[in-house]
């Protein structure tokens, strides 16, 4: 049993962790957008911040695509580039802004070729 009380108090420690982490993004990117990812209307034109989390390129339909998970701690975007195989600055743990329209696919919130701008 006490094996048992300390795995759930590591597990706890690990998620409360994670839950600060999303609190401490959040909140840095308050300041800076409208809309946080998890409030943001999808088909309708928005702009959202958040922190690049990974970067990769993964073909569609025979079309290099540069597809990168946006972050911003109350949800997560897959922003998609089609035909770029890369862009200078698009690099895991930069904080960019996008616009665009969201579309869920694959229950995936994606935003394709939204405009972009790197933020400091």
């Amino acid at each position: 049993m006490a094996g048992r009380s300390r795995l759930r108090t590591r597990i706890s420690d690990w998620a409360s962790g994670r839950d600060l982490h999303a609190e401490d993004v959040r909140r840095h990117l308050a300041d800076k957008a409208e809309l946080s990812i998890a409030e943001a209307p999808d088909r309708e034109l928005v702009t959202v911040n958040g922190q690049l989390r990974t970067v990769t390129l993964r073909p569609r339909g025979g079309v290099p695509a540069l597809e990168a998970e946006l972050y911003d701690g109350s949800g997560v975007l897959t922003v998609i580039w089609l035909g770029r195989r890369k862009i200078v600055g698009i690099e895991p743990g930069r904080t960019m802004r996008v616009t665009g329209r969201i579309g869920v696919t694959a229950d995936a919130r994606t935003m394709h070729n939204p405009r972009y701008e790197l933020l400091p």
